[in-house]
Protein backbone atom coordinates (compact mmCIF):
# COMPACT_ATOMS: atom_id res chain seq x y z
CA UNK A 1 0.00 0.00 0.00
CA UNK A 2 1.51 3.23 -1.04
CA UNK A 3 1.79 6.09 1.98
CA UNK A 4 -0.55 8.70 0.31
CA UNK A 5 0.92 12.65 0.88
CA UNK A 6 -1.18 15.40 2.88
CA UNK A 7 -0.94 18.85 3.07
CA UNK A 8 0.80 20.38 5.63
CA UNK A 9 -0.36 23.27 5.31
CA UNK A 10 -3.50 25.60 3.76
CA UNK A 11 -2.29 28.44 0.94
CA UNK A 12 -3.26 31.38 1.71
CA UNK A 13 -5.41 33.49 -0.66
CA UNK A 14 -7.47 36.80 -0.92
CA UNK A 15 -10.54 34.90 -0.60
CA UNK A 16 -13.30 35.80 2.01
CA UNK A 17 -12.80 38.07 5.17
CA UNK A 18 -8.82 40.06 4.85
CA UNK A 19 -8.43 41.61 8.39
CA UNK A 20 -5.43 43.77 9.79
CA UNK A 21 -4.38 45.43 12.82
CA UNK A 22 -7.01 43.05 15.11
CA UNK A 23 -5.62 44.63 18.54
CA UNK A 24 -4.14 41.70 21.01
CA UNK A 25 -1.99 42.59 23.63
CA UNK A 26 1.49 41.95 23.50
CA UNK A 27 2.52 40.17 26.60
CA UNK A 28 1.53 37.66 28.76
CA UNK A 29 -1.22 39.07 30.79
CA UNK A 30 -4.67 37.52 28.83
CA UNK A 31 -7.06 39.29 31.64
CA UNK A 32 -7.41 42.52 29.28
CA UNK A 33 -9.87 40.41 26.91
CA UNK A 34 -12.47 40.29 28.99
CA UNK A 35 -12.08 44.50 28.18
CA UNK A 36 -12.11 43.88 24.39
CA UNK A 37 -15.04 44.96 22.62
CA UNK A 38 -16.52 41.86 19.88
CA UNK A 39 -15.16 41.92 16.43
CA UNK A 40 -18.16 42.92 14.28
CA UNK A 41 -17.57 41.70 10.40
CA UNK A 42 -20.49 42.14 7.49
CA UNK A 43 -20.52 39.19 5.38
CA UNK A 44 -22.68 38.55 2.85
CA UNK A 45 -24.47 35.83 2.42
CA UNK A 46 -27.12 33.85 0.16
CA UNK A 47 -29.19 30.76 -0.58
CA UNK A 48 -31.81 29.42 -2.70
CA UNK A 49 -34.38 28.18 -0.41
CA UNK A 50 -36.84 25.63 -1.96
CA UNK A 51 -40.49 25.02 -0.53
CA UNK A 52 -43.48 23.56 -1.39
CA UNK A 53 -47.15 25.42 -0.29
CA UNK A 54 -48.87 21.86 -0.40
CA UNK A 55 -52.37 21.55 0.68
CA UNK A 56 -52.14 25.05 -0.03
CA UNK A 57 -51.11 25.33 -3.53
CA UNK A 58 -54.76 25.86 -4.82
CA UNK A 59 -55.03 29.34 -2.45
CA UNK A 60 -52.17 30.56 -4.12
CA UNK A 61 -52.76 29.55 -7.67
CA UNK A 62 -56.30 31.20 -7.44
CA UNK A 63 -54.51 34.54 -6.14
CA UNK A 64 -52.52 34.44 -8.93
CA UNK A 65 -55.39 34.13 -11.47
CA UNK A 66 -56.72 37.17 -9.31
CA UNK A 67 -59.43 34.61 -7.62
CA UNK A 68 -60.28 34.16 -3.90
CA UNK A 69 -60.80 31.14 -2.34
CA UNK A 70 -61.44 30.17 1.08
CA UNK A 71 -61.88 26.19 2.88
CA UNK A 72 -64.80 24.97 4.20
CA UNK A 73 -65.39 21.63 6.19
CA UNK A 74 -68.45 20.34 4.40
CA UNK A 75 -70.25 19.05 7.21
CA UNK A 76 -70.50 21.71 9.50
CA UNK A 77 -69.83 24.90 7.18
CA UNK A 78 -67.04 26.34 9.47
CA UNK A 79 -65.22 28.38 7.06
CA UNK A 80 -61.66 29.22 7.38
CA UNK A 81 -60.34 32.54 5.86
CA UNK A 82 -57.25 31.39 5.01
CA UNK A 83 -56.33 27.99 3.26
CA UNK A 84 -56.28 25.41 5.68
CA UNK A 85 -56.31 21.47 4.43
CA UNK A 86 -58.04 20.16 7.64
CA UNK A 87 -60.72 21.30 9.96
CA UNK A 88 -59.53 21.94 13.64
CA UNK A 89 -61.87 20.91 14.93
CA UNK A 90 -62.68 17.62 13.45
CA UNK A 91 -59.40 16.60 11.60
CA UNK A 92 -61.66 16.24 8.62
CA UNK A 93 -60.57 17.26 5.23
CA UNK A 94 -62.16 20.83 3.89
CA UNK A 95 -63.10 21.67 0.57
CA UNK A 96 -62.33 25.04 -1.29
CA UNK A 97 -65.22 27.68 -1.93
CA UNK A 98 -64.67 30.73 -3.80
CA UNK A 99 -65.87 34.24 -2.39
CA UNK A 100 -65.62 37.80 -3.29
CA UNK A 101 -62.70 39.56 -1.55
CA UNK A 102 -65.05 42.12 0.39
CA UNK A 103 -65.37 42.12 3.76
CA UNK A 104 -64.89 44.42 7.09
CA UNK A 105 -62.28 45.59 8.71
CA UNK A 106 -62.11 43.49 12.35
CA UNK A 107 -59.15 44.92 13.59
CA UNK A 108 -56.01 46.95 12.46
CA UNK A 109 -52.49 47.76 13.22
CA UNK A 110 -50.22 50.25 11.95
CA UNK A 111 -46.45 48.64 12.06
CA UNK A 112 -43.30 51.04 12.18
CA UNK A 113 -41.06 48.21 11.26
CA UNK A 114 -41.06 45.13 9.44
CA UNK A 115 -38.88 42.26 8.22
CA UNK A 116 -36.11 43.14 5.74
CA UNK A 117 -38.60 42.76 2.56
CA UNK A 118 -41.64 45.29 3.94
CA UNK A 119 -38.84 47.49 5.93
CA UNK A 120 -38.49 50.49 2.68
CA UNK A 121 -42.58 50.34 3.31
CA UNK A 122 -43.19 51.65 6.76
CA UNK A 123 -45.64 52.31 8.11
CA UNK A 124 -47.62 50.68 6.83
CA UNK A 125 -51.50 48.86 7.84
CA UNK A 126 -52.20 45.49 8.55
CA UNK A 127 -55.80 44.80 8.71
CA UNK A 128 -57.86 41.43 10.09
CA UNK A 129 -60.72 41.08 7.61
CA UNK A 130 -64.07 39.58 8.35
CA UNK A 131 -65.99 38.19 5.34
CA UNK A 132 -69.51 37.17 5.80
CA UNK A 133 -69.08 33.65 4.22
CA UNK A 134 -65.96 33.33 6.59
CA UNK A 135 -66.01 32.14 10.68
CA UNK A 136 -61.97 33.46 10.76
CA UNK A 137 -60.77 36.10 9.89
CA UNK A 138 -57.92 37.36 7.06
CA UNK A 139 -54.71 39.16 7.86
CA UNK A 140 -54.11 41.73 4.76
CA UNK A 141 -52.65 44.67 4.36
CA UNK A 142 -54.33 48.43 4.18
CA UNK A 143 -53.63 50.38 0.77
CA UNK A 144 -54.61 53.85 -0.11
CA UNK A 145 -54.70 55.12 3.80
CA UNK A 146 -52.60 57.37 5.37
CA UNK A 147 -50.89 55.70 8.34
CA UNK A 148 -51.26 58.32 10.95
CA UNK A 149 -54.64 58.86 10.29
CA UNK A 150 -55.64 55.49 11.75
CA UNK A 151 -58.56 55.32 13.57
CA UNK A 152 -60.73 53.67 15.73
CA UNK A 153 -63.74 54.83 13.21
CA UNK A 154 -61.48 52.09 10.80
CA UNK A 155 -63.42 49.28 12.17
CA UNK A 156 -66.51 48.01 10.53
CA UNK A 157 -65.48 49.96 7.48
CA UNK A 158 -66.07 47.50 3.90
CA UNK A 159 -62.54 46.63 2.20
CA UNK A 160 -62.47 45.14 -1.51
CA UNK A 161 -59.62 42.80 -1.72
CA UNK A 162 -57.54 43.83 -5.12
CA UNK A 163 -54.35 41.83 -6.73
CA UNK A 164 -51.15 42.45 -7.68
CA UNK A 165 -51.05 42.46 -11.51
CA UNK A 166 -47.90 39.87 -11.39
CA UNK A 167 -48.35 37.43 -9.08
CA UNK A 168 -45.75 36.74 -6.67
CA UNK A 169 -46.93 33.23 -5.25
CA UNK A 170 -47.21 35.25 -1.65
CA UNK A 171 -50.01 36.07 0.58
CA UNK A 172 -49.12 39.84 -0.28
CA UNK A 173 -50.81 38.93 -3.87
CA UNK A 174 -53.71 40.25 -2.11
CA UNK A 175 -54.19 43.42 -0.34
CA UNK A 176 -57.11 45.69 0.41
CA UNK A 177 -58.66 48.93 -0.07
CA UNK A 178 -61.37 50.97 1.51
CA UNK A 179 -64.47 50.66 -0.32
CA UNK A 180 -66.05 54.63 -0.27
Amino acid sequence: MSEKEFPQRIEDDLSGTVVFNIPFPTGDDLSVLKQMSPIVIKYPYSIDYNFSYGQDSPFFAALANKRFIVCREPETGYTYANPRGHDMYTGKETEWVEIEPKGEIHAFTTCYFGSEAFLPETPFVLILVKFPECDTLFLGRLIGVNPDDANLDWIGKTVRGRFLRNAKLKPTDIYFNLVE
